[in-house]
């Protein structure tokens, strides 16, 4: 649903009676909008847009958006993963914010395989890092940023070449605040540099971490592995030891 919604299209949308009994209200609104809190702003992106040339990040954040969004169901390629890190870094370096991205991570019984790389990215910097090949069906990164590093790196290295006219966002008010006075003693989370696997790693790695998910979601007991001594049976059996690697490392971690 979420890829028909049209460029700036935002309608009324009547809430069914038993939910308007309990938040109280008799629509919402639904389309391409943002969603402006007490203390910033935020926008969002679905999986593909980010690698669009024309990014709705760029639009929304010529707007005054601070935090930008994406859950991505993004799968595995080999060496994908520095594209989509260097879009993300791209995505905030060019006109500040707060970038925020997650990914499916697994197999839904198809062949392809999901590997994660969540992220947090701020003004061109990423500040935290998820794994990019994991046995852990969930994982949650976090971290700690200053709303007014935003506002300051926008002020200062963007505010010349900006448009003077851009396009509005609708803006969908919400009566809270991400933040509390409290957080001003918060120390944030500083750049990081970038852990990419090696493309060897990505090889024995990728295809070991779909196997398990494959194994796991099928309910099967195990795996038939015929080997006949040739090459494609003894890359089969390396991956399968990559996967039985990773499960015992997993085991011991609890």
């Amino acid at each position: 649903m979420l890829g028909v919604i049209l460029e700036g299209k935002v309608e009324e949308y009547f809430l069914p009676r038993m939910i308007q009994e309990v938040t109280g209200q008799d629509t919402v609104p639904i389309g391409d909008c943002v969603l402006s809190t007490k203390d910033t702003c935020i926008g969002t992106e679905i999986c593909a847009e980010l690698w669009n040339p024309r990014s709705p990040h760029i639009e929304m954040g010529l707007d005054g958006v601070e935090i930008f969004t994406n859950s991505s169901a993004s799968h595995h390629e080999l060496r994908k993963a520095d594209q989509r890190v260097n879009l993300i870094k791209s995505a905030t370096s060019k006109s500040g914010g707060i970038y925020l991205y997650a990914n499916q991570r697994g197999c839904d019984g198809d062949r392809v395989y999901y590997d994660g790389c969540a992220m947090v990215a701020i003004n061109g910097d990423v500040v935290a890092q998820g794994a990019q090949f994991s046995l852990n069906d969930v994982e949650v990164i976090t971290a700690t940023a200053d709303l007014e590093d935003v506002r300051s790196y926008r002020g200062e290295l963007c505010q010349p070449h900006m448009q003077s006219e851009t396009k509005p966002c609708h803006r969908v008010k919400v009566d809270f605040s991400l933040s509390t006075g409290d957080d001003l003693y918060l120390p944030t989370h500083q750049p990081i540099t970038w852990h990419f696997h090696t493309p060897e790693e990505e090889i024995s790695l990728g295809p070991a971490c779909w196997l398990w998910d494959y194994l796991r979601r099928s309910g099967q007991a195990g795996f038939l592995l015929p080997l006949s001594g040739g090459v494609d049976s003894s890359s089969t059996a390396c991956i399968v030891h990559s996967m039985c690697v990773l499960l015992c490392q997993a085991v011991q971690d609890g």
